[in-house]
């Protein structure tokens, strides 16, 4: 496989190099890889981390700036980054009001974010965590206990980080990003593996015929390998399979995902069958994003995530944000 790469074992420092090259409103600590908002810490205001393995940006360091997280710790690829990082994130945001880790659903991830927690409170630190568990492709799995973390992610780090950004405590945040998690849920199809640096090619074996239904963002599977499919039919079974736990009794938030190698011309072709669907259900779409915002490096192919909207969560999912990978408003 062609990598725009030097050698793998400096993908992630380059990567955070050319993150600070192109961010300067970010601070970066490519020894730590650690990013942080420059202007942090923000007085009266509580703070967001989250991170994880590269190889879903801008999952997570795109997402920090004002409006979302306060800092983002990046793991090597597909691997969870170590507490030392998450602690050294959390007391370059802390203003005192608290921090909150936002953390998805994977073993390595919970265990490296709660042996954080205990070190940030033993240093004065007041830490809450939300975990993301939003995947309903399946449950258990050889990488977590429950349902895997995935787009939900977006929605918690945006909604929770707008209300932060109102001066609201951290048990406030906290139990909006709960509420949020709770609200979401999501499925991933796979038509092609991802090829990883370290290993120069495809992670995992999926036949060019054939399709991965409920793949994990890091190519883990998913319910079942069928026949390649039509958009539409792709698009009849995700939702399906979101709707079959979600039972939305609001207007929905849509997140039309790429995994990072499927084109946008395919993607919004997939936003209509979407759309199609929950028009089919009866089930009304408040706001729609549709691009590559939680990905697997070069795998083609998409997920759906859906996120019950109240009043409250569409009023902060609108407020303003300016981060790398997601800016609107003021």
């Amino acid at each position: 496989m062609k990598m725009l790469i030097n050698v793998p074992e400096t993908v992630v420092p380059d990567a955070l190099r050319g993150i600070a090259a192109a961010h300067p409103e970010l601070t970066v600590d490519v020894d730590k890889q650690v990013v942080v908002r420059r202007d942090a810490p923000v007085a009266g205001k509580v703070a967001l981390v989250s991170g994880g393995g590269s190889g879903h940006e801008p999952l997570h360091s795109g997402f920090v700036g004002p409006g979302m997280l306060d800092a983002a710790c990046a793991g090597p690829v597909f691997t969870s980054p170590v507490p030392d990082q998450m602690v050294a994130a959390a007391a370059a945001v802390d203003s005192g009001e608290g921090v909150l880790f936002v953390v998805k659903n994977y073993t390595g991830d919970v265990l490296n974010f709660d042996m954080a927690a205990e070190l940030a409170e033993d240093e004065g630190i007041r830490i809450a965590k939300v975990l993301v568990e939003d995947d309903v492709a399946v449950t258990d799995s050889t990488h977590t206990a429950g349902r895997r973390g995935t787009g939900a992610t977006l929605f918690v780090e945006k909604i929770a980080g707008a209300l932060a950004d109102e001066g609201a405590p951290l048990e406030r945040v906290e139990a909006v990003a709960r509420r949020v998690a709770d609200s979401c849920r999501s499925f991933g199809v796979a038509l092609s593996p991802c090829s990883t640096p370290a290993t120069g090619g495809p992670m995992f074996d999926l036949p060019s015929g054939e399709l991965e239904l409920g793949v994990g963002i890091h190519g883990e599977p998913g319910r079942e390998r069928r026949s390649m499919m039509t958009s539409r039919e792709i698009a009849d079974f995700a939702v399906d399979a979101v709707l079959a736990e979600l039972e939305p009794e609001e207007p929905v938030l849509a997140l039309v995902n790429g995994m990072g190698g499927t084109p946008l011309l395919e993607l919004y072709g997939f936003c209509a069958e979407v759309h199609r669907v929950l028009g089919e259900r009866r089930i009304p779409v408040a706001r729609t994003l549709v691009g590559n915002y939680v990905t697997s490096l070069d795998m083609a192919g998409a997920s759906v995530t859906l996120c019950r909207a109240d009043e409250e969560l569409l009023r902060l999912w609108d407020a303003p944000v300016r981060t790398p990978g997601l800016r609107w408003g003021a």
